[in-house]
């Protein structure tokens, strides 16, 4: 008998693991697909070529399909795991939702946080650095050289980071104990080098959220069909169509040795087509778009702001007058055990809608910026070089929005395994557990 049970656990085991395997690798499949459809969309068309540099390309088309998907995938995974307790909860016994357990959502942020690494400091500098080499001098040209070139540039680059991080830790830290966890990379140091990165990920949010929030406003009013107030869009058009016809026959008769004059005059006739064409587009509007939609979402906007500034206010109150609010990453309830909010579904509903809002905050503050304005990337027109710098920014942004939303008080997920929970997988010692 006890060795069929051995049998009968080795079974279920195994089948479990093909379960959790099968569900992850659908999920990121999703996940590409989506992800190389936005890259293409935004990927510069003439970078499109049949040779050698296309080759180059299309990999680094591929790494940054998969740097995106990975970013993609730790902003969802916080949602995922709120709602797969409340479905737990509120079903404990179905059948059909049996493969939803904390085993699956461990895996997952364990994935998540091993491919943010290997993204992190393997795949998008080994695509930079492969898509500007050529090769040393005195081989022969190909991809061989442009590979060899990279490796050796990437090698270079992980003893620069070793020796910053090592001198850093020497004038900070100067124990013996300290010093020998360095030589144990995949225990320490790479977590280490990663919790670092978290915390530059966390104070970019820190500094790009309040500008998104500030800027949702005025990017989605640039979005929708404002209500016409006291305006005539006829005559509008009728003025801008007019102006449009004095540029091109100003445009016509200048003379091509008057060339600073012609650049002014089609960039001028550049924008008064762009004021046209949203002027037309006004005008195509039905009555609801224009008069119910736009304030709508104001509202809702504004509803969204002020209850994360609500929440993050009386966390920040609960914090300094209780010491027990602390969020503590060791012990927790695990998956499936307890309500993460008091409000039950419709608070865990409106935490996953608050830390969608606090990311796409995020994004838009940090296009904001003055310093990455220069990132935005345009339809047909982004070099590969900038699709990566993009990717590796979200994938940072994505990094540490667990850890950012979880100190704001936006959420009380706890992802470290009970006391009692033997049999599942401990969790990761890189950023994205250890602080939740």
């Amino acid at each position: 008998m006890e060795g069929q049970d051995e049998v009968s656990a080795r079974e279920q085991h195994f089948h479990s693991q093909v379960r959790e395997s099968t569900i992850c690798f659908l999920l990121f499949a999703i996940l590409y697909v989506v992800s190389y459809f936005i890259i293409t969309r935004y990927r510069r068309k003439s970078d499109e070529q049949e040779d050698e540099d296309a080759i180059v390309n299309r990999i680094s088309l591929f790494l940054s399909t998969f740097t995106l998907a990975v970013s993609a995938g730790a902003v969802l995974l916080l949602p995922f795991s709120i709602i797969s307790n409340e479905i737990l909860l509120a079903f404990p016994q179905n059948y059909y939702i049996q493969w939803l357990n904390g085993s699956l959502i461990h895996g997952l942020w364990n994935l998540a946080s091993l491919f943010s690494n290997l993204c992190l400091f393997v795949l998008m500098p080994f695509a930079f650095f492969f898509l500007e080499s050529e090769g040393f001098a005195g081989l022969k040209k190909g991809i061989r050289a442009r590979i060899l070139e990279t490796l050796v540039m990437l090698i270079l680059l992980a003893l620069l980071i070793l020796g910053i991080v090592w001198v850093a830790s020497a004038l900070i830290d100067n124990d013996a104990a300290s010093m020998e966890s360095l030589y144990d990379l995949w225990e320490f140091y790479l977590p280490y080098l990663y919790s670092c990165i978290s915390l530059m990920g966390c104070l970019l949010l820190l500094l790009c959220t309040p500008v998104g929030l500030s800027r949702m406003f005025t990017v989605m009013g640039q979005l929708l069909v404002k209500p016409t107030i006291l305006e005539d869009l006829d005559e509008q058009i009728y003025i801008v169509t007019l102006e449009e016809e004095a540029l091109q026959r100003r445009l016509f008769g200048q003379s091509s040795s008057v060339e600073h004059n012609i650049m002014e005059l089609e960039q001028e006739l550049e924008n008064i087509k762009t004021l046209k064409t949203k002027l037309e587009r006004r005008k195509k509007a039905s009555a609801w778009e224009r008069n119910l939609v736009y304030p709508a979402v104001m509202v809702l906007l504004l509803i969204e702001t002020s209850i994360s500034v609500l929440l993050v206010a009386c966390n920040i109150l609960c914090l300094l007058v209780d010491e027990t609010a602390m969020p503590k990453g060791t012990k927790g309830p695990g998956i499936g055990n307890a309500s993460l909010s008091a409000f039950g579904f419709v608070g865990a509903a409106l935490e996953i809608i608050l830390i969608f809002y606090l990311m796409v905050s995020s994004v838009v503050g940090f296009y904001s910026l003055r310093f990455f304005g220069d990132f935005i990337p345009k339809k047909d027109d982004t070099t590969m070089t900038k699709i990566i710098g993009n990717c590796v920014s979200i994938l940072v942004l994505s990094s540490a929005l667990p850890v950012m939303s979880r100190t704001l008080g936006l959420h009380k997920l706890h992802l470290s395994n009970p006391s009692g929970d033997a049999g599942a997988p401990k969790p990761s010692v890189n950023g994205h557990q250890k602080a939740l």
